[in-house]
């Protein structure tokens, strides 16, 4: 017996529903791509093959990067240009979660880049990440700003008089208040336009960061990058 077209539709409807379903439940989906830092953006199959032969032999936990690779994940927006290296970070990271690696790099040149669409900052320390965390920052009205700023000042203990609220470990960016500061990263929590990272984070950052090192702040959806951001807290 011949089945109508409008059955055929709903079976496919039925279809396509149940496997968004699938892979909108975050705790049974397939493991996400491996790196989630500069790098899992760029979700080309041969590329994710290639990536354990580029692995550090000298400090686990660090991919190096060719510099073709280097130039095509900073021309996606997702890390500043002539990186070197970056962390492998095998698991898509939660709110309040980072990762910190320097294999005791002190001092260098320190580039900070915070990347809004995918709710990450990452430190880049003469070439090489040494940390990731996910990030809080400003909506509805308090955005948090894009572009390049070269920090001003830092203060390691701050409280704001206008939010009545701490701000450790403050990297300002702007005169009107913009800072990276240590925050309670929680999913669905926003700032007031700062960037706003876990604590023991912050705390690390703070000690390697200097006035007039440069904060970038990007969307990499501007540079046609899929959107991937932090997993909810659970």
């Amino acid at each position: 017996m011949s089945r109508s077209p409008r059955l055929w539709a709903a079976l496919g409807l039925f279809a396509v529903a149940c496997v968004l379903l699938v892979l909108l439940m975050p705790m049974r989906a397939p493991p996400p791509p491996p790196a989630m830092n500069g790098l899992s953006a760029m979700a080309a199959a041969p590329q994710e093959e290639a990536l354990p032969s580029r692995r550090d032999p000298e400090h686990e936990g660090r991919i190096l990067l060719s510099a073709a690779d280097a130039a095509a994940a900073a021309r996606q927006g997702l890390i500043p240009a002539d990186v070197r290296s970056v962390l492998d970070v095998r698991e898509r990271m939660r709110h309040g979660q980072f990762v910190w690696q320097d294999n005791g790099r002190v001092s260098g040149r320190l580039v900070i880049w915070a990347d809004l669409d995918r709710q990450l900052v990452s430190a880049f320390l003469d070439g090489h990440e040494i940390g990731t965390s996910v990030i809080l920052y400003g909506t509805e009205g308090k955005a948090t700003p894009e572009g390049s700023f070269p920090i001003k000042d830092k203060r390691e203990r701050y409280h704001s008089r206008t939010y009545d609220a701490p701000m450790p470990y403050s990297l300002w960016l702007t005169d009107d208040g913009v800072a990276v500061h240590g925050s309670d990263v929680r999913w669905g929590r926003a700032t007031h336009g700062c960037i706003g990272v876990p604590l023991a984070f912050a705390r690390r950052l703070f000690a390697v960061a200097e006035p007039g090192d440069v904060v970038t702040i990007v969307r990499s959806s501007a540079h046609g990058t899929s959107r991937e951001p932090a997993l909810p807290q659970g």
